[in-house]
């Protein structure tokens, strides 16, 4: 079985974490979930990845979980003569359409889209937000600016168009491939970066349909403004902080990671807390003492998981990274304090049957203290919802499909479970639980169980039972 922690890690894999002794020294150090960054490497570096981390589960015996990050659309400038030029704060600089190499006086920008969007006075931020456009004119293929904040460009720079929503598909041909590829490979979770819109998630549902689930990523300040309606529509979400804090101010970042975690709670659908949690750790064996209090304020909050990016996928201290992010994980959950705050913050449960058995199961586990929670579930509907409530004991996701148990790890408390057996009533789904927390080592003869199903057996979102059971 996984940690007795409740929050899970997500790993990003890559040219430090490839091999088949990287990866699984990787899983014992606390790894949960994989990231594959379609932003870099080839289809056979993932597919070799892919490959490694199915084969250390067999070896293991308990499902991985596999997310596909789609790269997205990427705006940039385009090349510039010598590869970079100065631009001075208050000179005028113009970005259009001519493929000409660009100065100090202008720059190709090889998206009509965003002069499609552009207003008076819109903000360009140019390489990461270290420069800064303001636009005074513009037509269908030019834009004329002033340049607030000077610096550097260099070729190939990425733009930004904060407050800006740009009539921009966030699956770009690229992205179509990958996401061919990456679901013909097996992947769990599919990322979908660049979402705006809700819009954004039902265009990418209709290529992926039920193969896999959608986290959305956060990175768009268009984003929030419709977050209740992405996270409606994904069935999870990402606060990808490193793209949110390029085009919103750096104190802005926190308050909408805290916004973001409590809506998708309340909504109970997973979300993951990515970008620069533990960044020291690409050089350096050890964080920084604010990266740790980073990583503990996600936990706190009660975030599903947390993210490493380039400290596992290119740094020198991936497994140090994992093992770190694991005991402060470990810290954070046995502190008194930390089940106060999470029950202070969860959210008000829907009008209907599943979420009265899982209230339900809150309340009882509260009470009689058992030592784990069966969750019989098919779609993962049900593991979903007794999570939402944030319940102390581990939550046993049984579920006859291996892909649901495989994306159920990366959901805050479960455990899941891949079993074949066909239940034919109540006492064998009882006997069943009992003997799976067994052999799970979460419980022993004598000890209390809870359990919850929905009858009849094999209907998604049917739960309405709970049982209590003592295991014999």
């Amino acid at each position: 079985m996984t940690s007795p922690r409740h929050a899970r890690i997500l790993v990003t894999l890559g040219p430090a974490s490839s091999s088949i002794e990287q990866i699984r020294a990787l899983i014992e150090a606390g790894a949960n979930v994989f990231r594959l960054n379609f932003s870099h490497g080839t289809h056979e570096d993932h597919a070799k990845r892919y490959r490694i981390i199915r084969q250390l589960e067999q070896e293991i015996h308990r499902p991985l979980g596999v997310l596909m990050d789609l790269q997205g659309p990427k705006l940039r400038v385009g090349r510039m003569i010598g590869g970079q030029a100065r631009l001075q704060a208050g000179q005028p600089f113009r970005l259009d359409l001519n493929d000409a190499e660009g100065d100090a006086k202008r720059a190709n920008l090889p998206h009509p889209e965003i002069f499609a969007a552009l207003e008076i006075g819109t903000d360009l931020l140019l390489d990461d937000g270290k420069l800064r456009l303001r636009v005074d004119s513009f037509g269908p293929d030019f834009a004329e600016t002033t340049v607030m904040v000077g610096g550097v460009l260099s070729d190939r720079k990425g733009v930004n168009v904060p407050g800006v929503i740009l009539p921009i598909s966030p699956l770009t041909p690229k992205d179509r491939a990958d996401l061919d590829f990456g679901l013909a490979l097996g992947a769990d979770w599919v990322a979908l970066s660049f979402v705006q819109r809700p819009e954004d998630i039902v265009e990418a549902r209709a290529l992926i349909g039920n193969r896999a689930w959608i986290m959305a990523k956060l990175e768009k300040p268009a984003a929030i403004e419709h977050l209740d309606a992405i996270i409606e529509q994904a069935d999870g979400v990402m606060v990808a902080r490193g793209d949110l804090g390029v085009e919103l101010p750096a104190q802005r970042v926190p308050i909408l990671q805290q916004r973001i975690v409590r809506r998708a709670r309340a909504a109970g659908k997973p979300v993951v807390v990515a970008t620069q949690m533990l960044e020291s750790m690409i050089n350096s064996p050890v964080p920084t003492r604010a990266e740790a209090s980073d990583v503990a304020t996600a936990i706190y909050s009660g975030a599903d998981a947390v993210m490493l990016s380039a400290e596992s996928a290119s740094g020198q201290y991936p497994v140090e990274a994992v093992t770190m992010m694991e005991h402060i994980i470990a810290e954070v959950e046995h502190d008194p304090t930390w089940r106060e705050g999470l029950d202070a913050s969860r959210g008000s449960a829907q009008a209907n049957t599943p979420d009265a058995i899982c209230c339900a199961l809150r309340r009882v586990a509260e009470l009689l203290n058992p030592r784990a929670t069966v969750a019989y579930t098919a779609s993962g509907f049900s593991a979903l919802r007794a999570s939402r409530e944030r319940p102390d004991a581990p939550i046993l996701a049984l579920t006859p499909k291996l892909s649901t148990a495989r994306r159920l790890t990366l959901a805050w408390g479960i455990h899941p479970i891949h079993f074949d057996v066909q239940l034919t009533d109540v006492a064998e789904m009882i006997s069943q639980a009992t003997d799976a927390a067994v052999q799970a080592q979460r419980a022993e003869s004598g000890d209390t169980v809870i359990v919850i199903a929905g009858l009849p057996f094999g209907h998604s979102g049917s739960t309405n039972l709970l049982h209590v059971a003592s295991v014999p």
